[in-house]
């Protein structure tokens, strides 16, 4: 299986995805197998795993029950170089290119770099870009950036040109953990209009009418994790929206 190719099949073919972000730290093993039933029942394209900072190190049971009761394929959404773990099938590579903190940009990933190359793991190198939600967030508390002001579309759309002209194969543009408020269609659609590169939208999604604008704004992948951690019965209802748009 190569998880990038099946991306970009799909976004060739005009097909949006649906990824579900799995906090490791938030579920145990009897409640991580309901929100798994319920995503083959929603036919969930990706299981995102990780989280800013893992307390409980859970990370290894966590991705070991995922692959053992369910296909779904697993990339890691690591928080630091620590999370790295080759019961997964992939790994989203990030460079913070929304921030000017050298660490986020390139610092870690030197540091990751010869793990991931004697790994198994599927590389995908994603350009990362923060944007402000109406609160500050563990993200951008973590990575000590500043996010991309939500009204700045044209500050948005040339970070993720610079990305894709660096090489970067996916852009991610996340609200971060709990967003107050989610990522504008106008800045969708901006983005999604300056690049080739899939885009991957997280952040504040909590309801498939708001996951639908989003495909329809330019979005390839939806990615949510904290509305589900509230209401895992969302799992359908979005994920249903995102497949019919």
């Amino acid at each position: 299986m190569n998880i990038y190719n099946q991306i970009l099949a799909n976004k060739k073919g005009g097909k949006k995805s649906f990824a579900l972000l799995i906090d490791p730290d938030k579920q145990d093993e009897s409640e991580l197998i309901i929100i798994i039933e319920k995503a083959k029942q929603a036919k969930t394209d990706y299981f995102f795993v990780g989280g800013s900072l893992l307390t409980n190190d859970s990370l290894d049971s966590c991705l070991a029950t995922l692959k053992e009761n369910s296909d779904i394929p697993v990339v890691l959404f690591p928080g630091n170089a620590m999370q790295v773990n080759d019961k997964a099938d992939g790994i989203l590579f990030l460079s913070l290119i929304s921030g000017r903190n050298a660490e986020m940009l390139i610092g870690r990933q030197v540091i990751t770099a010869p793990i991931l190359k004697q790994s198994s793991l599927e590389v995908l190198p994603t350009g990362y870009m923060l944007i402000d939600s109406g609160k500050p967030t563990t993200v951008s508390y973590m990575s000590n950036t500043t996010p991309i002001p939500a009204e700045k579309n044209s500050v948005a759309a040339c970070t993720a040109m610079a990305g894709e002209m660096l090489g970067l194969k996916l852009i991610f543009m996340d609200g971060g953990s709990g967003a107050q408020n989610p990522i504008s269609g106008e800045m969708i659609t901006t983005v999604s209009k300056s690049v080739d590169t899939p885009l991957i939208i997280g952040g504040g999604i909590s309801s498939g009418e708001k996951a639908a604008a989003n495909c329809k704004a330019g979005a390839d992948i939806i990615v949510v994790g904290n509305a589900i951690e509230k209401n895992e019965n969302l799992i359908i209802e979005i994920a249903n929206a995102v497949h019919n748009c």
